[in-house]
């Protein structure tokens, strides 16, 4: 089990007391600390299983989660953001899952969200055919979806459990990306590379969504996002389809760029952009790499794409 701590506060008490009272415990839980300058390591409980990392500096959600893989050598790797409280029967209910679908490297929980638990807050990641990302079903009423388990795109990291042979196999987190859409390009990795992501619909957290970094659209969240979307487009999308669909992607990345502006954010988000594509030689290199070693078809890469009426923007 791995947790990245930055000035967690409360939350990450609050996370610890939910994982100690699970049904199946884990066996060791990894809390790495990005440098944190409050008292949120403070009060955590001696127990044996608990393991703190302290980093002395902010590596980001990618860089915390690879220098925890390497600690690693158990078959499974759940990771748990702080802010995510998961049910007694969590770690349960993942582990059956991964024991029903041998097949499957990568599975999602259902996140509610925390201070609404009748509305989802996230059914496993969506990735559209522009290159936009989102939670599948955020927003929804709980009462209104199809409970069952499902194949998806990719897990939220927030809370998820993989296959750590499979981690390996792809190199783990882009850490270029330092944090937010990481785990969507983790899970268009693993897809490239054969393997499959479900939703375990009953392995439910209640998630607070952003606690570290300000709010789903607060400068930090907007630049990381918005520029980690083009550079998740460029490494991944394989084939002709990188073609067909990247006037989709330049246009709906300008639409980004409007909505934001006239949210009165037009630094931040022509930042994001700017930075993205003085990465693109860089994610270009990365691409190669990626798509040599491609073993999924054109046509299953497309088939898990979301092809809906794209929504407004925003960032899960």
């Amino acid at each position: 089990m791995i947790i990245v701590n930055w000035n967690c506060g409360a939350v990450l008490s609050k996370c610890l007391d939910h994982l100690l009272n699970q049904t199946v415990p884990p066996a060791r839980i990894l809390i790495m600390d990005n440098g944190s300058s409050d008292d949120s390591l403070q009060g955590i409980p001696q127990k044996d299983q608990i393991d703190i990392q302290l980093l002395g500096t902010n590596l980001g959600f990618a860089g915390a989660n690879n220098r925890a893989l390497a600690l690693c050598d158990t078959d499974y790797i759940a990771l748990l953001n702080p802010d995510a409280f998961p049910n007694p029967d969590w770690v349960e209910r993942l582990l059956a899952a991964a024991d029903s679908y041998p097949d499957v490297a990568a599975f999602a929980s259902l996140q509610l969200c925390d201070d609404s638990p009748e509305f989802v807050d996230g059914a496993g990641d969506s990735y559209h055919i522009s290159g936009q990302v989102w939670r599948d079903q955020y927003g929804a009423r709980l009462a209104s979806i199809n409970l069952i388990n499902k194949v998806i795109f990719s897990p939220c990291a927030a809370a998820a459990l993989y296959r750590r042979q499979a981690l390996s196999e792809v190199g783990g987190f882009d850490e270029d990306f330092f944090c937010y859409v990481e785990d969507v390009d983790l899970g268009f990795r693993l897809r490239l590379a054969g393997h499959q992501s479900l939703l375990v619909h009953d392995a439910i957290v209640s998630h607070v969504g952003s606690a570290a970094t300000g709010g789903q659209h607060s400068d930090f969240s907007v630049y990381h996002g918005h520029r980690n979307v083009v550079w998740a487009y460029v490494k991944n999308m394989p084939g002709i389809l990188f073609w067909l669909l990247l006037p989709l992607h330049v246009l709906v990345n300008i639409a980004t760029i409007l909505y934001f502006s006239l949210a009165g954010q037009n630094r931040v988000i022509l930042s994001a952009k700017v930075d993205a594509l003085k990465g693109l030689p860089k994610m270009w290199r990365k691409r190669r790499i990626i798509q040599n070693k491609r073993v999924a078809s054109l046509y299953e890469i497309w088939q898990v794409l979301d092809k809906h009426l794209l929504p407004l923007p925003w960032i899960k």
